[in-house]
């Protein structure tokens, strides 16, 4: 999570801050390629410990893309999986909590990468229309919030499959959202349903009591020594 973090500020700065010193852009390039290696390691020593290896890499695909893919610089991005997954870990001790990080963090996260990784390949471009980074954060919400008012679009081959990756992912991510929010007011309503019918039998068992007791002191008035059946 932290090595995902320290790639994305050095990822980010050349493209934010174009006017910095050349040394500076330099050691981020360094940076970047600093936590290239350490991905690479990680899955090296994840995959020498796994039982089944074959397996593993299937269900782990996107780590083979963060180390495969170094040399396109937009796909470099890959390497925040880890640091979306880890958020997503600690959140699932509740829901709420997994819904919320997935909005806020995912979203969020979705939307500002997008936005460098356009800015990066289009701005170059003489024929761009997204030269500033507010152009590019402004496509990127459209863009995942499915709106698109095509006032500003990519027009280099991969600022074009940066669009489509982020309109995956939006979708993706709300189509998740929707469908665990679907799944809280389901369990919700069966846990009122169980409560109701734990109440229902409760007051149930006071009514048989009481008419049990309202029977034995009429037998008792009666001076009927037998008990009431």
């Amino acid at each position: 999570m932290v090595v995902a973090v320290v790639f994305l500020i050095a990822y980010a700065i050349p493209i934010l801050a174009t006017q910095v010193p050349q040394w500076i852009k330099y050691g981020c390039e360094a940076l970047t390629w600093l936590t290239w290696a350490v991905f690479v390691t990680d899955l090296v020593v994840r995959v020498t410990l796994a039982e089944n290896r074959r397996s593993y890499l299937i269900r782990h695909w996107y780590d083979l893309l963060i180390i495969a893919l170094p040399l396109l610089r937009p796909l470099r991005l890959l390497q925040i999986v880890p640091l979306i997954t880890t958020l997503n870990q600690r959140a699932q001790t509740r829901l709420h909590g997994r819904v919320a990080i997935y909005i806020a963090g995912g979203a969020s996260t979705m939307a500002f990468c997008a936005a460098l990784a356009v800015l990066d390949v289009e701005r170059s471009n003489p024929d761009a229309n997204i030269v500033s980074f507010g152009d590019a954060i402004w496509w990127s919400m459209v863009t995942m919030t499915t709106v698109g008012y095509g006032d500003h679009y990519p027009t280099t081959g991969l600022g074009r499959v940066v669009a489509v990756a982020l309109m995956v992912a939006g979708i993706a991510l709300l189509g998740s959202v929707t469908a665990t929010l679907a799944s809280w007011l389901v369990d919700a309503v069966a846990e009122d349903q169980q409560k109701g019918e734990a109440s229902a039998a409760q007051v149930a068992s006071l009514e048989a009591k009481i008419d049990a007791l309202t029977r034995l002191v009429e037998a008792g008035s009666r001076g009927d020594s037998r008990p009431p059946t």
